[in-house]
């Protein structure tokens, strides 16, 4: 080491090797391209704003358009060039930060609108020994609502010697009225492989000795930023003194080591966890963050996943070649669904494990619950154990019938069958239900006065098992009895019946019918009945009676017809003001013997109720 370098103050490497001319950009060859046509067509715009995520490279791109507007070459006789000469005066003064017609401005720190009429009013003076006055705006997202506003109209109609040159990383907090101001360049993150060769061209200016495994392993963390990377090969070149191996870059970065986090995960996924605590503690005790280990673990069964999907992810500068042989084996032995559970599940526990007062804690219950989880079947195997049945029946073994004898079950013993009305049919020696007979009609009369409650309504017995569905008002019926109270009431007031048979339903809808009706009952009547029913509408014919207005005239038809029963006009010479308001319809058990005549000794007052 010379005197001259010891007596010198060091430059980080991110500042040290900061590009100075397009050339030497890596990443943003659409950029440059751009820039190039337009430097040789004179088709400049007055406005760029250069949009990324951190250290990228947008400060410096602005820098460099800077020195390519106003180089005048060597020889002093040059015009705008995409290829500075870095040796004109321009280019020395804008290069060292002491031009004094390019302004760099930090929005960060001066966000009012002074600040910007402050900018402004220079605007309109000539620049005094470059080509073009250059205002370069870094986080630009960062002014003030007012001060945007005092931009706009000299950003729109600004002088021909002015350039503006923004920068920022929230490119949605900028107005769309200064977007539309501007030519915008999106500078995309760099890719590990075009990272880890610039970092090593580096490390060699630097006479550092670094493995390629360690070169990997930084352009990983660097996460696509230039910036970050130089910073981390910079300590990583420091950790080692000059010689730098990929052990030597995980201690540093507190990763986890990468056949460390298979075995991790292989554990896991066999259900040994004491064995996969044991491990995940030693990594613990090695300095590895607990939130790391879960990112790794998330980022393995992103890898495993994609390794089922398509080969080429095998290509993973992260991962060794016996790693990858290894995981090639891990994903053909894991299921999609389980590589999409374990995702989701240490997705959440990434977010438990970050917030948590005890990291290492919450990281073991991930891992416990993992473990535990992959012993359980997946969706699709539980949907075919559901669809294929228990494997035997209950009454299969006596223990099974409640500890009835193997004559048959004991007297009284609640056993599973078929729905009636939600309730379950004890086993007794009683005699089986009677068919049901036709039921009687029930009448209930009632006089102008309302004044007392009305009895309540009888209900039939339910039946065992539900017959084939042979009418809307079936359907009704086995809507009411799901208590799917919403579609019950679309379908009984908006469902005009054209065709019903097994299977069909055509309809044309009544006034208020949803558009999706046809759709959500046939899903309904698949999910209920287990059979394909197919709902359609039809607007061409004009269906019959809802099953709302039907029950209403088959209600006022039966009415009528009761008016002339001889026991009614009985009623009703002795009753004038009654009226016959609801007929109900009876069980065979309940018995009403109707009176073939009431005299006007009998003791019913004005104003009840007689059913």
């Amino acid at each position: 080491m010379t005197s001259d370098q010891v007596n010198s103050p060091y430059r980080v490497l991110a500042r040290k090797y900061r590009p100075s001319t397009f050339d030497e950009l890596i990443g943003h060859e659409a950029m440059v391209r751009t820039l190039s046509n337009a430097l040789e067509t004179g088709r400049l715009a007055h406005a760029f704003i250069l949009t990324g995520t951190r250290g990228i490279g947008k400060t410096t791109t602005a820098r460099i358009i800077a020195r390519g507007l106003n180089c005048t070459g060597a020889d002093g006789t040059g015009g705008p060039t995409i290829s500075p000469c870095g040796v004109c005066p321009n280019c020395v003064a804008i290069a060292e930060d002491r031009h004094q017609d390019v302004l760099e401005m930090d929005a960060a720190s001066r966000t009012g609108v002074d600040d910007i009429r402050e900018l402004i009013d220079g605007v309109r003076y000539l620049p005094v020994a470059a080509r073009f006055k250059i205002y370069i705006i870094d986080e630009v997202h960062m002014l003030s609502k007012n001060a945007f506003n005092a931009l706009l109209k000299t950003l729109e109609e600004p002088p021909e010697h002015v350039k503006f040159i923004f920068a920022t990383t929230e490119i949605r907090k900028i107005p769309v009225t200064v977007l539309s101001r501007c030519q915008r360049f999106d500078l995309k993150r760099v890719d590990g492989d075009t990272l880890a060769a610039y970092f090593a061209t580096i490390a060699e200016k630097e006479q550092a000795e670094i493995e390629t495994d360690a070169l990997a392993l930084i352009a990983r963390a660097a996460e696509g930023s230039v910036r970050d990377g130089l910073s981390l090969l910079d300590q990583a070149i420091a950790h080692g003194d000059g010689k730098v191996t990929a052990l030597q870059v995980r201690d540093m970065l507190g990763l986890a080591d990468r056949t460390r986090i298979l075995d991790l995960l292989s554990l896991v996924m066999e259900g040994n966890i004491k064995a996969a605590l044991a491990l995940f503690r030693g990594q613990y005790d090695s300095g590895a963050d607990p939130v790391v280990v879960i990112q790794d673990l998330l980022e393995l069964t992103h890898w495993l996943t994609s390794l089922k999907v398509t080969p080429e992810a095998a290509n993973n500068i992260a991962m060794a070649g016996g790693e990858v042989k290894r995981g090639e084996e891990m994903a053909a032995n894991l299921t999609m669904p389980v590589l999409a559970r374990s995702w989701q599940m240490l997705l959440k526990g990434l977010e438990e494990v970050s917030h948590a007062p005890m990291p290492l804690a919450a990281a073991e219950m991930v891992l416990v619950r993992l473990a535990y989880v992959s012993e359980l079947p997946t969706p699709g195997e539980l949907a075919r154990q559901l669809a294929e049945g228990p494997k035997e029946t209950a009454a299969a073994s006596p223990a099974a019938n409640g500890g009835g004898t193997a004559a048959g079950p004991r007297v009284g013993t609640a056993m599973p069958t078929a729905r009636s009305g939600g309730a379950a049919m004890a086993l007794s020696p009683s005699p089986a239900p009677q068919p049901e007979t036709e039921p009687r009609a029930h009448l209930s009369l009632v006089a102008r006065n309302d004044s007392l409650p009305e009895a309540e309504p009888v209900q039939s017995e339910p039946t065992v098992e539900k017959a084939p569905l042979q009418s809307m008002e079936d359907v009704v019926n086995l809507l009411t009895d799901r208590q799917d109270i919403k579609l019950k009431g679309e379908v009984l007031n908006f469902v005009r019946p054209v065709t019903f048979r097994q299977g069909l339903i055509e309809f044309s809808p009544a006034a208020g019918a949803s558009a999706d009706l046809a759709s959500r009952l046939g899903r309904r009547l698949r999910d209920l009945t287990g059979e394909m029913w197919e709902v359609r509408l039809t607007a061409d014919t004009e269906g019959t009676a809802t099953v709302a207005e039907k029950r209403q005239s088959d209600k006022a038809a039966e009415i009528a017809a009761l008016e002339s029963h001889p026991v009614v006009q009985n009623i009703k010479s002795h009753f004038p003001a009654a009226s016959i308001r609801e007929v109900r319809h009876l069980g065979p058990s309940l018995d009403i013997m109707l009176p073939d005549d009431i005299s006007g000794e009998d003791e019913i007052d004005d104003g009840e109720t007689f059913e």
